[in-house]
């Protein structure tokens, strides 16, 4: 391997650790597989990947181990003032349910829609946090051990929130489940994960569509956080989720 090629990796990493992203353009020397495996040695080594989409070579950290990663506290200055890490996890729910909703629940690999609407996601967050209240405090006490994920802390921060009715579009008060949504859908937007196609309409960039069926199903990054959410709503019983928690 040629010192320049070395010096091109380093830039390329550089650029990407700047901004989060870089433009193919920057990154014409990532084309040389010995420059590609060197600024993927080096992700890996902070334990993220670089992937391709559309115009840009974006850098994805993959685990909360990665020096990358967004901190809680990051996250939380998206989010109102006070907001808790409680917030965090029902923020990252929200995002499974957004994105379940456009891959069918997950059963699929492909999109099966061109679109969600706010007032959609509004209802499959009040649909599957039901389920989850269905399952009762005892058992959720129990899969909270298995998932390491505050349930009944989501189940009952929704709860407190106010009901905005069907067909509202104002989402400034910070007390409502629709504007709780419309804070994700910044974050989301500014992570250029998802963009606006209508009013209140959205759809999921080349970006988030590579990040999920790469990452965002397997097992080693959602901890089988997925069957919980959409095991009940299916008509499965309590017993047949715990069988397969303990297989």
């Amino acid at each position: 391997m040629q010192i320049s090629q070395i010096m091109e990796a380093h830039k390329i990493y550089h650029r990407l650790l700047q901004n989060g992203k870089a433009s193919k353009e920057d990154c014409r020397a990532i084309a040389e597989p010995e420059v590609r495996q060197l600024v993927d040695s080096f992700a890996a080594e902070a334990k993220a990947t670089i992937i391709s989409a559309g115009d840009y070579y974006y850098f994805i950290p993959l685990t909360e181990g990665s020096d990358y990663h967004r901190s809680n506290e990051e996250i939380k200055k998206i989010l109102p003032a006070n907001s808790k890490n409680i917030d965090i996890y029902m923020m990252y729910l929200a995002i499974i349910i957004l994105v379940g909703e456009f891959y069918n629940s997950y059963h699929t690999s492909q999109m099966t829609r061109d679109f969600l609407t706010l007032s959609d996601w509004l209802a499959s967050m009040n649909d599957r946090i039901e389920v989850l209240n269905g399952i009762g405090a005892e058992k959720l006490k129990q899969l909270e051990r298995e998932y390491e994920y505050n349930w009944l802390g989501i189940i009952e921060r929704w709860n407190q929130l106010d009901i905005i009715k069907e067909g509202t579009k104002e989402i400034a008060t910070t007390k409502s489940r629709k504007a709780f949504l419309g804070n994700v859908l910044r974050f989301l937007q500014a992570e250029e994960l998802i963009q606006e196609v209508g009013p209140e309409e959205y759809t999921l960039t080349l970006k988030m569509r590579i990040i999920v069926t790469r990452y965002f199903m397997a097992y080693e990054y959602n901890r089988g956080i997925l069957d919980l959410i959409y095991h009940f709503s299916e008509g499965n019983t309590e017993q047949e989720l715990v069988e397969e928690i303990q297989v």
